[in-house]
């Protein structure tokens, strides 16, 4: 099977093509700046196209390129796509590139797909995947993909495009604010390396997800920042919170931040089976250093 991957020369498109010539498949890559899509093509010993080529000699077409550009790649192949073709996104967001796909392409089976890890995953075991198919040939496509992906470990999730949107501006989005707020403020001090040298195990954890965000693309963080659904009401939603608890520590309210900090730690307890055994577990590590 010959798989395209638009975008190719990418740090996902380059990671898909690792994957997939590792499957036995056949590969071809495209990108905008040629002198990255002939170094992507050496460093993985497959060929380069152009769009249109790719498109007409695969029979499954991967789309990864960054969001503001998806409509223009998805307007520039779909005169070219047959109906016996798969097309399928892996874009962080699902609602718009999907319906851009159905609105332009008319031949083939679309289907939207999340991988929720970055390019730097050693393999797909353990790692998350989310499909978004809105009609029956694409519910019968997820479920092939589902099983092939689950007989190789990968943990798969089926829902629609709007309830991935809703779900990933919290999952990512509010994630990735945090993190990228909390590096902003870490560097204001000028002893972070210090900071960094004694800090504990709570301290490694914030640290640790400062790298894993502020290592990625900007553009590619700034684009998901603005394109996740209701992200300005979650980031409000935020600082509201961030001015109570200030207001308690400003206030010297001992009992009330413990109070609210019990409330919290009891919802959780609630909510999230899996809560106590995580934080006794980190207890135990705490107590051990």
């Amino acid at each position: 099977m010959k798989i395209a991957i638009i975008g190719g020369s990418g740090n996902m498109g380059r990671w898909f093509a690792r994957y997939l010539l590792q499957e036995g498949m056949q590969v071809v890559i495209t990108g905008r700046n040629q002198d990255k899509l002939l170094s992507a093509g050496k460093e993985l010993g497959v060929p380069t196209a152009t769009n249109i080529d790719a498109v007409k000699q695969s029979e499954v077409i991967i789309i990864s390129v960054p969001l503001d550009t998806f409509e223009l790649a998805v307007k520039e192949i779909a005169p070219y796509t047959n109906k016996r073709q798969i097309i399928i996104d892996v874009t962080s967001i699902k609602s718009r590139p999907v319906e851009v796909m159905h609105r332009y392409i008319t031949k083939g089976t679309v289907l939207g797909t999340h991988p929720v890890f970055g390019p730097g995953a050693k393999n797909i075991a353990k790692q998350n995947f989310i499909l978004t198919p809105v009609n029956e040939d694409e519910s019968a496509l997820a479920n092939k993909i589902r099983q092939h992906l689950n007989d190789r470990a990968a943990n798969v999730s089926i829902m629609t495009p709007q309830a991935h949107d809703e779900m990933m501006t919290v999952v990512l989005g509010l994630a990735h604010f945090i993190a990228i707020v909390s590096a902003d403020t870490l560097l204001s001090f000028n002893k972070f390396q210090e900071m960094k040298k004694i800090g504990g195990t709570t301290f490694k954890v914030l640290y640790t997800l400062i790298e894993s965000v502020i290592s990625e693309d900007p553009q590619l963080y700034a684009s998901l920042q603005m394109n996740f659904p209701d992200m300005s009401n979650v980031e409000t939603l935020f600082e509201t919170n961030t001015k109570l608890w200030a207001d308690m520590v400003r206030g010297k309210d001992k009992q009330g931040f413990a109070r609210r900090m019990n409330t919290l730690r009891e919802r959780l307890e609630k909510t999230d089976p899996d809560f106590r055994s995580a934080y006794e577990n980190m207890y135990k590590i705490t107590e051990k250093l």
